[in-house]
Parts: C-alpha cells; sequence; structure tokens
C-alpha cells in the first residue's frame, strides 16, 4: 500500500492524489499504482518531444481518439476543453492535458504488449470524459512544457521515494513509459522571475564567482559520494554511447551563461552562436531545453562585449557611459543569478544524498532562467539600435523603447533611460540656471560655437542640434531651454549686466533634481514647470535691460522716424536745403557740406527736441557713384548702432534699412518735383496767357502733370499707410507681447521683410521696380521740358512786353511808335517763335505723354501678376476711373486678372 500523502491538504501529493482518486474512482490500494505512475511522470525527464503548447496537445489528444474510433469522445473532448478554458481558475492547463495524454498512451501500450506490466487496468482515458473539466484553484497562467511551474514545485520526499522504491526496474524496461530521472539534491531557496533583482552581498558574490569558475564538472574522486549518485541517476556520455549526464550539462550550461564553452556546449565562432556538440549523445527534448538556455550565453556576450568595448571610448560621451554603466549594472544582476546557480550546484555535488522533488534540473533552470532571458533580450534589443549613436540621439532611441506593453521591460527601460538621461539633465540644469555649457564631445542638443565673437552672440554662437534633441523633450521646450542658457551669456557678456536675475527665489522654487521627470509622464508637469518659469524670468530681465539702460524702443522709434521718413516736417525742409546741392554731379558732393545741412534741419524742425544719444547717431552716408549719377542717386541717411541694440539692428537690417531709404526717399523726390511744377505753373500761367499760341502746350503740361501727381499720390499712399503704418502697427503689437529676444529680432526681420516685398525691393519685382523707376525718370523729364518751355515762353512774353514799351516811349517823345523795319523784325520774330517753338514743344509734350502712358500701362500689367494681393490691388486704384483700359484695353482686363491668377496659382503653392 503506498504511503498516504501527508497530512497537509494542500501539499502537491495530496492534490496528485486527490485527482487520481476523482480520475479513476479508486480508493486505497486499488489507487496506489495509479499514484505511483503520476509521480514517476510528474518528476521524469522527458526524452521523448514535447508539445510546447495547449493546443498541440489537445490537438494530438483528439487526433488520438479519432484514430481509435471514437470521434463522440473526440468531440466531447473538444467540448470539455472549451469549457475548461472559459475557467479562469485552472491553473496549467497544458501540465493537465499533458498528463491525460501520456496516461492515454500508457493504456496503449499495455494493450499492445498484452495487459499491464504493474498489474492494474487503466481507468484515465475512460473516466476523461466525466471527470476532464475538473479545476484546481489556481491562477489563469499558462505555461509552455519547459517554463511549467509544476517542474519546479517542492513535492514531499517521502511520497515520491516511496512511490520511485515501489516501481523498480521495470518501469525502464517499458519503451512506453517516459523515463524517470530525478535529480538529487534540495534547493534551499526556491528561483522566481525576481530572482535577477535579488541583493546579495558584494564579497559573497565574488567568492561565489570565483568558485564557479574554479569548479570543474563533477569531481572525479572515486570515493565521492555526490560523483556515485550522479552517475547513478544520470550516466555520463562515454565511449560505450552512453547519454550524457545532466550535471554535466547543467555545469556547461552555468560556463556558456558566463559567455564560455564547455566540452558539449560549444561556441560557432563562424555563425556568432552557441551549438550543442552534434556527435554528443543528447536527446532531442534535452536540445531544445539547451538551445534555449543558451541563448542567455549569447545575449550576454552580446551586451557585455558593446558594454566594454565602449567604456573605454571617450568619445562616446556622458551620456553614452551612462548606458554603459546602466549595462554593467544590469549584468551584475546577472551574475547574482550565476552565482547563485553555481552555489546550488556546488551544493548538490557536495552533498551525499538525492533529494528528486528540489534539486536542480534543466527544466527547472529553464524557468529560473526565464526572466534574466527577457531581460538580456531587451538590453540586446537596445545595444543593436544604439549602434553609432550618441548624446541626446541614443537617449531618444531608447525612450523609444518605453512604450512598451510588458511591465517588466518598461520598467527595465525606464531605469535605463534615467540613468542614461541624468547627463543631459545635470547638463540643463546647469545650462538654463548658469549658462555653462561643458560639452567635450559634442552630444548635448545646445552647440557652442566660440570663435564667435560677442557682438554675434545672439545670432550665431549658440544653436540647436536637432539630431541631439532628445526624443522626450518637446522642440518647443528645446527652444525655451536654448534661450534661456543663450540670455544670460547675453546679459553677461554682451550688456555687461551681473546684476542677480529678478525673481531669483522664484526660479530656485522651481528647480527639481527628478531626473525622470525629463522623460516621465506622470511628472511631465514638474519639468516642464521649471522650464516655463527659468525661461519666462530670465527673458523678461533681459527684455527689461534691453527697454531701460539700452533704450530699445527710442532707437526703434528714430528709424521709422528718419530712416523710414517719418518725420515730415524734418525730410521736408533737408529737401529744400539739399535741392541745390543734390542737383549736382555726385563726384562734386563733399560729405562734410552734407552732414552740416543735416545739422541745420534738425535745428530748424522738431527734430531738435530728440534724445541728443539718438541724434548724435543719424549720419549722413554717400552710396557708391556710377557715371551720371547726381547726388540724388547717391544721398542716403545713416543710423550708427552699436552695443546689444546691434543684435536687433543687424548689419543685414541696416542694409535692408538703406535700401528701403532709397526707395522712399526716390518717391519722396518725385511728390517734391510735381510740387515744384504745380508751383511753376500757378505762377507763370497768368504771364503766358496773353499768348495765345501757348494755351495748347499750357493745356498739355497740365494735363500731363494732373496725370503724374495721381499716380505719386496713389504710389505715396500705398508705401505710407498700407505697407509702413500697417506693418509697423503689427509689429508694436508683436513687440509688446514678446516673451523673448527672439520674438522681437524674429518681427522686426518679418516686419523689414514685408516693407521689402510691398516696396517692390525683393528679387521678385525687380522688373516692377526697374519699370517704377522709369516712370519716375520720366517725371524728372517733364520738370526739365517744362521747365525749359516756361523759359522760353516768359523770354517770349518779355520780348513782346518791351515790345511795347518801346513803342510807348517813342510815342512820348513824339516819334513814331514803329518803323517798318521794326514792325518787320517783330513780325519776323514772333512768326518764328509760332511756328518753330511752339510745334517742337508740343510734340515734346506729346512724346512724353505717349511714353508716360506706354510706361504706366506696363506697370499696371505688372502689378496684376503679383503676388501680394496690396500690389495687385494698387493696380486697380491706380486706374480706379479706368482712363488708362481706355487707352490700352489689355489693363485690368478680364483677360489679363485671369492670366495674372494662373501665374500666381503654382508660386502660392510652392509657397
Amino acid at each position: 500500500m503506498a504511503r498516504t500523502p501527508g497530512t497537509d491538504s494542500k501539499s502537491p501529493q495530496a492534490l496528485l492524489h486527490v485527482l487520481c482518486s476523482k480520475i479513476t474512482g479508486l480508493k486505497d490500494d486499488a489507487l496506489s499504482p495509479y499514484f505511483k505512475l503520476a509521480l514517476t511522470t510528474l518528476g521524469s525527464t522527458i526524452t521523448s518531444p514535447v508539445e510546447s503548447t495547449e493546443f498541440e496537445v489537445a490537438e494530438k489528444i483528439k487526433k488520438k481518439l479519432v484514430a481509435l474510433k471514437r470521434e463522440k469522445d473526440a468531440a466531447k473532448f473538444a467540448e470539455l476543453h472549451r469549457k475548461l478554458q472559459a475557467q479562469d481558475l485552472v491553473k496549467n492547463r497544458w501540465s493537465l492535458l499533458y498528463l491525460l495524454h501520456k496516461l492515454g498512451d500508457d493504456r496503449g501500450a499495455r494493450g499492445k504488449h498484452g495487459g499491464s506490466r504493474y498489474g492494474y487496468s487503466s481507468h484515465f482515458m475512460p473516466a476523461l470524459a466525466t471527470h476532464g473539466a475538473t479545476s484546481t484553484p489556481a491562477g489563469n497562467q499558462q505555461h509552455t512544457a519547459i517554463t511549467t511551474p509544476m517542474y519546479g514545485s517542492t513535492l514531499g520526499s517521502s511520497g515520491m521515494t516511496s512511490g520511485i522504491s515501489s516501481i523498480g526496474t521495470g518501469h525502464s524496461s517499458d519503451p512506453s513509459i517516459p523515463h524517470a530521472s530525478l535529480p538529487p539534491g534540495a534547493l534551499t531557496t526556491p528561483f522566481h522571475s525576481e530572482l535577477w533583482t535579488r541583493r546579495t552581498p558584494a564579497s559573497k558574490l565574488l567568492k561565489t564567482v570565483e568558485r564557479s569558475n574554479r569548479t570543474g564538472y563533477f569531481s572525479k574522486s572515486s570515493n565521492n559520494t555526490t560523483v556515485a549518485t550522479a552517475v547513478s541517476r544520470s550516466k555520463t556520455w562515454t565511449d560505450s554511447g552512453e547519454e550524457v549526464s545532466e550535471l554535466v550539462l547543467l555545469r556547461e550550461i552555468v560556463y556558456v551563461f558566463q559567455g564560455i564553452q564547455g566540452k558539449y556546449l560549444l561556441y560557432d565562432a563562424a555563425h556568432n552562436t552557441y551549438k550543442v556538440d552534434p556527435k554528443a549523445k543528447i536527446s532531442k527534448s534535452v536540445r531544445r531545453i539547451l538551445a534555449k538556455l543558451m541563448e542567455c550565453g549569447w545575449l550576454y556576450t552580446k551586451v557585455r562585449k558593446y558594454a566594454d568595448s565602449r567604456s573605454t571610448d571617450r568619445a562616446f560621451g556622458l551620456v553614452g557611459q551612462s548606458f554603459c554603466s546602466a549595462l554593467h549594472l544590469e549584468l551584475t544582476e546577472y551574475y547574482r543569478l550565476i552565482a547563485v546557480l553555481d552555489a546550488q550546484l556546488q551544493q548538490e555535488e557536495d552533498a551525499g544524498m538525492v533529494d528528486a522533488s528540489s534539486s536542480l534540473t534543466l527544466r527547472r533552470l529553464a524557468v529560473w532562467s526565464s526572466d534574466p532571458l527577457v531581460r538580456l533580450k531587451t538590453l540586446a534589443a537596445l545595444v543593436d539600435v544604439c549602434q553609432g549613436k550618441k548624446g541626446g540621439s541614443l537617449a531618444s532611441v531608447i525612450h523609444s523603447y518605453t512604450q512598451h506593453g510588458d511591465p517588466t521591460i518598461q520598467a527595465l527601460v525606464r531605469h535605463t533611460l534615467m540613468l542614461v538621461s541624468q547627463p543631459i539633465f545635470s547638463t540643463i540644469l546647469r545650462w538654463i540656471y548658469d549658462g555653462e555649457l561643458e560639452d567635450t564631445y559634442h552630444e548635448f542638443f545646445v552647440a557652442s560655437d566660440p570663435t564667435v565673437k560677442d557682438e554675434r552672440l545672439w545670432h550665431e554662437k549658440y544653436s540647436l542640434r536637432k539630431s541631439m534633441i532628445p526624443s522626450f523633450l518637446q522642440p518647443e521646450m528645446a527652444r525655451k531651454i536654448l534661450l534661456t542658457g543663450k540670455s544670460i551669456n547675453f546679459l553677461r557678456q554682451v550688456c555687461q549686466d551681473r546684476a542677480t536675475m529678478r525673481n531669483r527665489e522664484v526660479v530656485k522654487k522651481s528647480q527639481t533634481t527628478q531626473v525622470e521627470s525629463i522623460f516621465s509622464s506622470s511628472l511631465d508637469g514638474v519639468f516642464s514647470a521649471m522650464i516655463d518659469t527659468v525661461y519666462r524670468e530670465t527673458s523678461t530681465h533681459l527684455l527689461d535691460i534691453l527697454q531701460n539702460k539700452y533704450k530699445f524702443m527710442e532707437h526703434l522709434t528714430a528709424m521709422r522716424r528718419y530712416l523710414l521718413l517719418g518725420q515730415g516736417d524734418f525730410i521736408r525742409h533737408l529737401m529744400d536745403l539739399l535741392e541745390e546741392d543734390l542737383a549736382k554731379p555726385a563726384g562734386t558732393l563733399f560729405l562734410h557740406n552734407l552732414t552740416g545741412i543735416l545739422e541745420t534741419a534738425i535745428r530748424a524742425t522738431n527734430a531738435q527736441y530728440d534724445d541728443q544719444d539718438i541724434l548724435k547717431r543719424l549720419d549722413v552716408r554717400l552710396l557708391e557713384v556710377s557715371p551720371g549719377d547726381t547726388g540724388w542717386d547717391v544721398f542716403s541717411l545713416h543710423y550708427h548702432v552699436d552695443g546689444p541694440i546691434r543684435t536687433v539692428f543687424s548689419p543685414e537690417a541696416m542694409i535692408s534699412y538703406l535700401r528701403v531709404f532709397n526707395f522712399l526717399w526716390r518717391a519722396k523726390r518725385m511728390e517734391y518735383i510735381l510740387s515744384s511744377i504745380w508751383k511753376d505753373q500757378m505762377q507763370d500761367s497768368r504771364l503766358v496767357l496773353v499768348i495765345r499760341e501757348l494755351h495748347s502746350p499750357l493745356h498739355v503740361c497740365h494735363a500731363i502733370s494732373g496725370e503724374m501727381v495721381h499716380f505719386v499720390q496713389q504710389v505715396q499712399y500705398y508705401v505710407n499707410y498700407e505697407v509702413l503704418e500697417s506693418s509697423w502697427t503689427d509689429f508694436l503689437k508683436i513687440i509688446g507681447e514678446a516673451e523673448d529676444l527672439d520674438v522681437i529680432i524674429a518681427a522686426h526681420d518679418d516686419f523689414l521683410e514685408r516693407v521689402t516685398v510691398r516696396s517692390l525691393l525683393d528679387p521678385l519685382s525687380t522688373n516692377i521696380l526697374r519699370q517704377l523707376r522709369t516712370i519716375y525718370d520720366l517725371i524728372v523729364k517733364f520738370q526739365s521740358i517744362q521747365s525749359a518751355f516756361y523759359l522760353a515762353a516768359n523770354d517770349e512774353v518779355d520780348a513782346r512786353a518791351r515790345y511795347k514799351k518801346d513803342i510807348s516811349e517813342r510815342q512820348k517823345q513824339g516819334e513814331w511808335g514803329l518803323t517798318d523795319n521794326d514792325e518787320q523784325a517783330e513780325e519776323a520774330r514772333r512768326s518764328h517763335f509760332c511756328s518753330t517753338y511752339i510745334p517742337k514743344i508740343n510734340s515734346q509734350l506729346r512724346l512724353l505723354h505717349e511714353s508716360y502712358l506706354s510706361q504706366v500701362c506696363q506697370f499696371l500689367l505688372m502689378l496684376t501678376s503679383h503676388n501680394d494681393v496690396s500690389l495687385r490691388f494698387l493696380s486697380f486704384r491706380l486706374d480706379f476711373n479706368e482712363h488708362y483700359r481706355k487707352k490700352n484695353p489689355d489693363v485690368l482686363s478680364p483677360a489679363t486678372w485671369s492670366k495674372a491668377k494662373r501665374r500666381t496659382q503654382p508660386l502660392a503653392v510652392a509657397t
């Protein structure tokens, strides 16, 4: 009679005894053979192929029932299996199905040999339909043949030993029954999935690892009881072809775990893998277990080689070294596993007794190494994707693995990322609080160029390395970090401001030392709040310094008033003073004379009330002289900038101001010329009305000047209101809401860009600007023609007045007023004037008018095809009464507009 399981009803033996009783329906002595067979099966080393999944075992059972002509039982089994899967309290369904499957095989073997070798008949399969759905109170966790905890559970030695001893040697002679090989020894500490994270003293760990490296496969002493026990339970493979001992394979697996090949587990350098010696006599199922176990060694070798090789590479940077340190830290936990395994093997080799229920086996080792295997796979994956990466780019790659569904892997990657992010976090803190940047190996996302001078510090010295921005930092946050440190250096080096930053207590209060806050979503608000606070206070302090100490707004207003002709009385008076000098050839001008005229204009207008520092910066500049240029073509005003404000008013920006000034100055000159033309017409028209022949050219002059005045006034209105005033208003609004200096610089550049484009100074408007200057040249030419005409007309009026005066004086003296010769000479002169000069001036005015109309129509056609809506609307205003359209039907016609629309659509898409 078999020994009754222990009094503990929860022990594995008691549960197995209850299961056998329910399946067979037998009691006491009749149940003993079945209970012994179940114990033997559960503790055996399976040498036949093992179905690795629950599905495979279930399918094999159904096929076996179908082969036995039991289709109804197969259908019934499928239904019971479906119900079993629906139960959430059933644990290890694979083990249960596999047990039933093997018991069914035993029954088939007994039928083949004519009866049971053990003297009992099987009741497992007939009772399957009744008791197959029996459940046990356990968790709903599935395991494969290698990872099932059933092989790692501690069974009572008394029940197991009695069961094995009662079977005898007959079991091993039956080829249909799995061979039972129960390893000796007992585990002092059960292994579980958290073994890797268990902590042991470092000194004990090193001693254990050294002892495992010194220990051989097993002791060769013939008197050693451990060797005798090992040989009795598992024979060593010899020349006679016997199977390799499991203890030997366990020892070699421990070596492979450390990246060292053994006698039977070899390293194939050609294929970079570990393999089992094909000549060794090892069963197929054991080879499968060994293949899975050797993967740990291969992964360990891969991770260790990467960490060792990169640890000595200084160019890898601080982030890379932190990654290597994280790898070494994880490998240290892996070494603890190896140390405990080696201690367990050494204990079993030194023990003189065999405890099959708790000894170390390949299956148990496969279960215990499953968690380290997953961790090593994760580390190896990180090593693969981090090849060639460093700095923020390396942190980005690691961060991408935190989005993993497995909490264990996610925790491992997050811990690694926390160590890797430590140098980045420390560099960010030094940068945003002190403006210090130590980036020897160019791994931080803020780059510095030490060759840049202080005057270009803001624009060129510091920049973002986009490839090094970690993926857990948003681009806007990276920009704020860059601006914060850059503002601190700008204040110190350019503004020479060493004062304590405003609201320093608020800034310090926002500081955090939690490294994980830089990438953790749960702590996202902490890091963002710190960056926002420091950025806001630093930028506000910088803007206050520029506004109050360096008078940024005063300088900006001076640019608008003088370089953009916003101070009307000053510009008008300056033109009056410069008219005579600028009419001369450009080569005859002297800079000191023009500077004196500028100072006179300042003292005579409201400009004299401006700040003296601003007036000192205003100066005259002469452009490069070309052949035929007059003073109007080369004269320009200039505003000197230096210090911190030069960051906003950069040399490029001052060039844009110069170009806009020349455009506005030329348009202002046209207005000035037309004003002079109108004044001449008002003064001289009364004088020439006495000559009837002058009425026609006078009318033409008035008509031409009226068209020119309308054109110039519309252009001036467009430039002053739609270009300058609207852009200036938007610019001031942005400055009032600006949070940092970069916003002001960008708004200033955008302001100049809008003014430049709408003033036809961009490359796309070169032809239109050339056409406008041609029209301006015609206005200047018209002034010269009209001036010559009025000069000749006044000479004719004066001649006729002298002729009448001579007649009057002669009559007063009692003489004849006219002689025949005088009358003939006067008629000849008048006839020559009317027949020669009047047609000539009429011809000049007609040609000028026709040319002017042609150029204006061409200008309007060009405007209709421009991308800017305001310029297209300018063409509509210039021909509001369709005067030019009557002269040229193509101007503003629907066909022209549609053509312009087709021409602008591709540009709009490209933009």
